[in-house]
C-alpha cells in the first residue's frame, strides 16, 4: 500500500538550516528549466533585457551617491565671487542636485523594468509548474486520494503555488541584485575610503546576515506549525460544509464549530508567535546596522575635523550606506520569504514525489477494441496484504453480452469495477479486453472505452448541461438534450426556470438521489462507450422510474459489453450470465432461473428480497398512501423524486 511520507522534522536547528539552504539551491536549479525554457526565445530574450537592466540599476544606485557627495562640496566651499559669479557658482551644485535626481529616478526606471521584463517569465513558471503538480495530482491512484483530505491537499497545492512565486521572484529579482549590489558598493568604498571602513562594512554586512538567517530559521518552525494548523482547520471546515446535511440531522453544529475553533486556537497561537518573532527579527537587524553605520560615520567625522576629507565625503559614506541598507533590509525580506515559500513548497514536493501507482508502459498501445469482451483470469487482489479482497476470480463477458455480478456486501463487487478501470493493478492473475492485458495498454484510451454509471453519483458544481455533456465534451447540444431523454430526466430539466443552465450545487446536492444518478446516467449514454460498467446503476430511483430506466439501460446496452454490479436481484434477470461472489470468491455462477433452481445463495437473498418488497407493498396499502406519515425512507424518496 503506498503511503504518503511524512515530513521530516530535523532534530536542530543547524540540520534545519543546512536542509533549507539545499532545498533552496536544488529549487532554483530545478526552477531554471522554466526561467530560461529551451522552447522560448522571447522569454530568453526578456531574462538577458532584464538582467542588463538589473546591472545598469545597480550601477547607477552605487554611483548616484557621488552627485550627493559632489553637491556638498560645492555648496561648503568659500564665496569669493562678486554677484554674476555668484550666479555661475549656484549653478553647479544645482546641475548636480538636479543630476541627482535623475540618477534616482534612471535608478527606480531600470529596477522596474527588469521587474516589468521578468514578470512574463516568472509567470510562465508558476503557470507551467502548477500544471504539472495539478496533472500529477490526476495521475496518482484512488488509493492515495483516498486517504488524503480534499481541503487539507487543494490549501497544500494552493500555497505551493504562492511558494513557486515567492521562490522564483526572490531568488532571481532579488538575491542576484543584492550581491551585485554589494560587490559594487564594497568596490566604492574599498576606493574611497580606507580599508579600516571596509572592514567595519564588511562585518556589519556578516553579522547582519547571520543574525537574519538565524532569526529566520527559528521562524520557520513557528510558520512550519501554523500552516499544519491552517490545514487541519481548513480540512475539517470543508468536510463539515461537504456533510452539511449530516450535521443537521444529528444537530451537532456546536460540536462543529468547537473542532473547527480548536484548530483555529492553535493558529491564532502560532500566528502571534510568528508576528512577534518578526518584530525581533527588524529590531535586531536595525541595531546591527545603526551601530555599523555609527562606526563608519564617526570614523569619517574625526576625519573631517583632521581635514583628511571633506564634509561632502561625510555625506558620501552615509549615502553609501543608506544604499546598502535598502537591499541588506530587503535581503531578510528575502531571506524570510525564500525559506517561507519553501515551507510552502515542502508538502508540495512530496506531493511531486509521491510515486505514482498505476503506470503506463514505456511501449503500451492504445486500447484497440474490436468486440469488447472483457475476461477475468485467475485475478486476486488486496488493498492490504493481510486483508485479500479478490481471491482467484475467472469469468468472461461475451463481446456485447452482459454479465451481471451480485453478492453481499463487502463481496469484491465494486472492486471489480475499479480494476477494470484500473484504478489499481491486480496483485495476481490478469484483465484483458478482447485479449489486450490492461497492464499493456494507456490508461487514458482504456477509460475512453469503458462508460461508468456508479453507486455514489458526485457531480460538479456547475450546470445541468455541463454535468451531462463531461459524459463527451464535443457533443452538440442536441445530443446533449437526447441522451436526457434516454435517461428520463429531460421531463425534470424541463421543469425547472433555468432548464438545462440550472446549477447543481456543491456535489450536485441540489439534486435529489434519484435526479442525480438519472444524470450520470445520461452523461454515460452520452460518452456511448463499448464497454458499459453499471454499478448500482438504480440503486436510487423508485420502482417505475427504475423500470423506466432499466429499458433505456437495456436499449443503450445492445450490442455492448456489460458488466451490471448490482444489489437488487431484480434488476439482472435479463443478465446472460449472474454471477455471485462471496468473500471474494466466485460461489454460483448461471442464468436466474438456473440459480433459483440451485436453491444457493442467489435463490435466498432472492426470497428475502421478495419477502422484503412485498411486505413494502402490503404497508403501502394499508397505509393507504401514507396518511399517517409512517411510510418508509424509500417511498419518501419516490415522493421527492416525482
Amino acid at each position: 500500500m503506498v503511503q504518503t511520507p511524512p515530513i521530516a522534522k530535523p532534530a536542530g536547528t543547524k540540520a534545519k538550516s543546512v536542509d533549507a539552504e539545499a532545498s533552496a539551491f536544488g529549487t532554483l536549479r530545478n526552477l531554471w528549466p522554466y526561467i530560461w525554457p529551451t522552447n522560448r526565445s522571447d522569454l530568453k530574450t526578456r531574462v538577458a533585457v532584464a538582467m542588463i537592466a538589473m546591472v545598469f540599476g545597480k550601477a547607477v544606485n552605487v554611483l548616484t551617491p557621488y552627485l550627493f557627495k559632489w553637491s556638498t562640496d560645492s555648496l561648503t566651499q568659500p564665496n569669493a565671487a562678486d554677484g554674476v559669479g555668484m550666479i555661475a557658482w549656484l549653478s553647479i551644485p544645482i546641475m548636480l542636485v538636479a543630476a541627482y535626481g535623475v540618477g534616482r529616478i534612471l535608478n527606480v526606471g531600470f529596477d522596474q523594468m527588469r521587474d516589468a521584463l521578468f514578470a512574463r517569465v516568472g509567470q510562465y513558471a508558476v503557470r507551467n509548474l502548477s500544471n504539472e503538480t495539478f496533472r500529477h495530482m490526476h495521475n496518482l491512484s484512488l488509493r492515495f486520494h483516498l486517504q488524503r483530505r480534499t481541503g487539507g491537499l487543494s490549501r497544500i497545492i494552493e500555497r505551493g503555488t504562492k511558494g513557486i512565486e515567492s521562490v522564483v521572484r526572490h531568488t532571481i529579482l532579488n538575491a542576484f541584485p543584492t550581491l551585485l549590489q554589494f560587490i559594487f558598493m564594497a568596490i566604492v568604498i574599498a576606493y574611497e575610503f580606507d580599508f579600516v571602513y571596509l572592514l567595519v562594512v564588511v562585518v556589519m554586512v556578516v553579522v547582519f546576515v547571520v543574525f537574519s538567517a538565524k532569526v529566520s530559521s527559528w521562524r520557520i518552525d513557528i510558520r512550519r506549525k501554523m500552516n499544519e494548523s491552517d490545514n487541519d482547520a481548513h480540512s475539517k471546515a470543508v468536510d463539515s460544509l461537504l456533510n452539511f446535511e449530516t450535521v443537521k440531522y444529528f444537530g451537532n453544529e456546536e460540536r462543529e464549530a468547537t473542532r473547527f475553533d480548536k484548530s483555529m486556537a492553535v493558529y491564532e497561537k502560532n500566528a502571534i508567535r510568528t508576528w512577534v518573532s518578526l518584530a525581533w527579527l527588524n529590531f535586531g537587524q536595525i541595531t546591527v546596522f545603526s551601530i555599523g553605520m555609527a562606526v563608519c560615520m564617526a570614523l569619517s567625522a574625526r576625519a573631517v575635523i583632521d581635514g583628511t576629507q571633506t564634509v561632502g565625503d561625510f555625506v558620501l559614506i552615509n549615502a553609501l550606506l543608506m544604499q546598502l541598507f535598502i537591499p541588506l533590509n530587503f535581503f531578510g525580506f528575502m531571506h524570510r520569504e525564500i525559506k517561507q515559500g519553501l515551507v510552502d513548497l515542502e508538502a508540495m514536493f512530496e506531493l511531486m514525489r509521491q510515486p505514482a501507482e498505476v503506470i503506463d508502459k514505456t511501449d503500451a498501445a492504445p486500447l484497440a477494441v474490436s468486440g469488447g469482451a472483457v475476461r477475468f483470469d485467475n485475478v486476486s487482489f488486496h488493498y492490504d496484504a493481510d486483508r485479500p479482497i479478490l481471491k482467484g476470480v475467472s469469468f468472461e463477458v461475451p463481446a456485447g453480452k452482459t454479465v451481471a455480478i451480485v453478492g453481499p456486501s463487502g463481496a469484491g463487487k465494486s472492486t471489480i469495477s475499479r480494476l477494470l478501470f484500473r484504478f489499481y493493478d491486480v496483485t495476481d492473475g490478469s484483465i484483458t479486453i478482447d485479449g489486450q492485458d490492461l497492464r499493456d495498454v494507456q490508461q487514458q484510451s482504456l477509460r475512453h472505452n469503458i462508460g461508468m454509471v456508479p453507486q455514489d453519483t458526485v457531480l460538479f458544481n456547475d450546470t445541468l448541461l455541463y454535468n451531462i455533456g463531461y459524459g463527451r465534451p464535443d457533443a452538440e447540444q442536441s445530443e446533449i438534450v437526447e441522451a436526457a431523454r434516454l435517461a428520463q430526466v429531460s421531463d425534470f430539466i424541463a421543469s425547472l426556470p433555468a432548464g438545462f443552465q440550472t446549477e447543481v450545487g456543491e456535489r450536485g446536492l441540489k439534486l435529489s438521489g434519484g435526479e442525480k444518478q438519472r444524470v450520470a446516467i445520461a452523461r454515460t449514454i452520452l460518452k456511448a462507450p463499448p464497454i458499459l460498467v453499471l454499478d448500482e446503476a438504480t440503486s436510487a430511483l423508485d420502482s417505475h422510474t427504475e423500470q423506466e430506466i432499466q429499458t433505456a439501460l437495456d436499449e443503450v446496452s445492445q450490442n455492448r459489453t456489460t458488466v451490471v454490479i448490482a444489489h437488487r436481484l431484480s434488476t439482472v434477470i435479463g443478465a446472460d450470465e449472474i454471477i455471485v461472489l462471496e468473500a471474494g470468491k466466485i460461489r454460483e455462477r448461471g442464468r436466474h432461473a438456473d440459480l433459483l433452481e440451485q436453491g444457493g445463495l442467489y435463490a435466498s437473498m432472492w426470497d428475502r428480497q421478495r419477502e422484503a418488497s412485498e411486505a413494502q407493498e402490503r404497508l403501502r396499502q394499508a397505509m393507504q398512501g401514507d396518511e399517517f406519515g409512517f411510510l418508509p425512507s424509500h417511498d419518501r424518496e419516490i415522493e421527492k423524486i416525482d
